[in-house]
């Protein structure tokens, strides 16, 4: 009787350290204009980004940003490339040559924007940032779009 309760916990501890590991996160770093902020890498392997981040973001900006939205209805200030959320892979000359450049994406809600950073990931990029909500959110925090 006492064996098996000793296995039994230790069956246990071995599955909660598994189970722990599993759900353990990676960290990137972005460097802001006050300081440098660590950000949790989702299981998808991009990291969520609110829009009061890429705002402080932008005050000093080393990052490329996307436009992956279609159809077009307006830019965040200082985006460098809109590409179609499903035309990523054929447009990756648009994108930084280095994988591990960081890269933020956005659309109007949040839905395309997390299939092109999925997209991005499964290419091989390791830097991939998403904007939660997207345009909707930027214009909610009384940001502005902006029009070609």
């Amino acid at each position: 009787m006492r064996f098996s309760r000793f296995l039994l916990f230790g069956v246990l501890l071995i599955l909660g350290l598994v189970l722990a590991a599993c759900g353990a996160s990676t960290q990137s770093t972005i460097t802001s204009n006050e300081a440098s902020t660590s950000l949790t890498k989702n299981a998808d392997g991009f990291t969520d980004i609110s829009v009061a981040q890429l705002s402080d973001m932008l005050k000093e900006k080393n990052f490329t940003l996307v436009n992956v939205h279609v159809p077009y209805s307006g830019d965040i200030p200082q985006t460098d490339v809109s590409i179609p959320y499903d035309r990523i892979q054929d447009n990756l000359n648009k994108l930084p040559e280095n994988k591990d450049a960081p890269i933020v994406v956005y659309c109007r809600s949040g839905a395309m924007s997390t299939a092109a950073a999925k997209t991005l990931v499964n290419l091989g990029y390791t830097n991939v940032m998403e904007v939660d909500g997207g345009m909707n959110a930027w214009q909610a925090a009384g940001n502005q779009l902006v029009t070609k």
